[in-house]
């Protein structure tokens, strides 16, 4: 346990020069006593009181004193804290062919607006991570409940934010994957319940077969949702020429239908605002270092009202 004002504990030798005074008050109250000599007299005038409960409420009300100094001198301790653990990987393609404008403005600017629409309809304590991909894969942002983090994330997604050439389906899936199984320090032998959400023209060109990847996701229980965005008529304009970049809507259906997830066209990705409805919840423990002074100034309380309460049952009459 540290301290966050240590020099405060020094109020403790006030507590203790209190119950040093209380304690010698006691010792003359009974030379007092021993120097009235006509017992029988003295027995009628000062009735006979409990001799120990007499203290509690004294005691009582220095250990409140203790306490309450503890917790003003703001006690910092590691908790352990309650964490949610269910965790949403969200994965766009960053490839050229998503420069093409078959869906307005473009394939990627619509695919960045469906990713910011489904992050902003989760709920805030999930877990939510960014994957872009081309011809590789990497994470932007780690799964977190930072979502100012994930939005900027979103803003810097941009063609070719990989540096590979290609469009890697499965390797966008194997990487979110691995984001998920890092969440936290139970999530190997205690994965959380975790969605991958794929957003995508579908025309798979590089890195791990998508097949494969899904088959991971099936071992890993990760149900992979996917979003096409294009037409069979899409091109990218390079240096004048045209080039044909049709979208691939089958390799999308078919990884999510092998994982359990959803397949959705472009133009219906709002009905992925649904998708964190059958996700579950998974509450996890993190450790955490925080202000634990209300626990002493609660107890103190405590005790402050059980002085009181033995004050007036005994005495009638407060402390």
């Amino acid at each position: 346990m540290t301290w966050q004002s240590p020099a405060r504990l020094w109020l403790l030798l006030g507590v203790a020069a209190l119950a040093a005074g209380y304690l010698l008050a006691q010792r003359r109250r009974s030379r007092y006593a021993v120097r009235f000599t006509n017992l029988r007299l003295l027995d009628r005038v000062a009735p006979h009181r409990p001799a120990w409960r007499r203290h509690v409420p004294a005691g009582l009300f220095l250990a409140m004193l203790g306490l309450l100094v503890v917790g003003f001198a703001r006690p910092h301790d590691e908790v352990r804290v309650p964490r949610e653990r269910a965790t949403v990987m969200v994965a766009v393609d960053v490839s050229t062919s998503m420069l093409a404008s078959d869906v307005d403005p473009d394939r990627l600017s619509a695919a960045k607006h469906a990713a910011r629409r489904f992050v902003d309809g989760l709920p805030d304590e999930f877990n939510v991570g960014l994957v872009a991909f081309a011809g590789s894969a990497a994470v932007l942002v780690p799964p977190g409940t930072d979502r100012e983090s994930l939005h900027e994330g979103i803003d810097r997604l941009a063609e070719g934010a990989t540096g590979v050439q290609g469009t890697a389906i499965g390797e966008a899936i194997n990487t979110s994957l691995g984001a998920v199984k890092g969440l936290d320090s139970q999530a190997a032998k205690q994965p959380p319940p975790a969605r991958i959400i794929l957003l995508s023209d579908g025309a798979n060109t590089s890195g791990m077969d998508p097949m494969e990847a899904a088959d991971e996701a099936v071992a890993a229980k990760v149900p992979v949702h996917t979003i096409s965005f294009g037409t069979p008529s899409g091109f990218v304009d390079r240096g004048g020429r045209p080039i044909q970049v049709p979208v691939d809507g089958q390799t999308l259906r078919a990884v999510a239908d092998s994982t359990g997830g959803g397949f959705h066209e472009a133009t219906s990705s709002a009905e992925l605002r649904a998708v964190y409805d059958d996700i579950g919840t998974s509450v996890g423990y993190r450790r955490e270092r925080q202000d634990v002074s209300a626990r002493f100034i609660g107890l103190g309380l405590v005790l402050a009202m059980g002085a009181a309460a033995g004050s007036m049952r005994w005495f009638s009459r407060l402390p």
